[in-house]
């Protein structure tokens, strides 16, 4: 049927590769929301 299978087959993986990062790009996985932690300065609690 085709003369280069392995061709065609290249050709299909890399246009779902394509396909793939395209549809990431518009639909993009949501992020885990996370707390910042900040370290408390300790100058208040220092002897003067």
């Amino acid at each position: 049927m085709f003369r280069r299978p392995a061709v065609l087959a290249a050709t299909a993986v890399l246009v779902l590769v394509v396909a793939g990062l395209l549809w990431l790009g518009a639909f993009p996985p949501d992020v885990a929301p996370s707390t910042v932690e900040r370290p408390v300065p300790n100058d208040r609690f220092q002897p003067r």
